[in-house]
């Protein structure tokens, strides 16, 4: 399974704390990021993640672009709701293919939590 991690830079200390909290299960799947956010979350965890370009120089398209692939599984995209971004129209594609490709996506922490955990029970049921 390939989650993508992705978030606005307002919301990268509150990605990166995520990331730290729950690094055990995210050490399980292949991770894949945007730029800047997938490079400050190795700098705080150990977590290793396939970097993409920063999302407004192309990241959130190269991510989308594995959608329609079978290569993404879940994402993670902590949004700034609060704060025009430059490259609107390029995260309105990405949310669209999730909807698309039914992709699970979580916008906000108690979101991903609540997936991260659903694949934490999943992973125990399987054993």
């Amino acid at each position: 399974m390939q989650i993508a991690l992705i978030s606005h830079d307002k919301k990268k200390p509150e990605m990166i704390e995520f990331a730290k909290k729950n690094e055990k299960i995210l050490s399980d799947f292949r991770l894949v990021a945007t730029g800047t956010t997938g490079t400050r979350i190795m700098e705080n965890t150990n977590l290793k993640i396939k970097l993409f370009k920063s999302g407004p120089l192309g990241g959130d398209q190269q991510i989308g672009a594995l959608i329609p692939e079978g290569k993404i599984d879940m994402i993670i995209f902590f949004r700034d709701p609060l704060t025009a971004q430059p490259h609107e129209p390029d995260i309105s594609a990405l949310l669209r293919l999730c909807d698309v490709y039914k992709i699970p996506l979580a916008t906000n922490e108690s979101t991903a939590t609540y997936l991260l955990k659903g694949l934490e029970l999943d992973e125990i049921t399987q054993r």
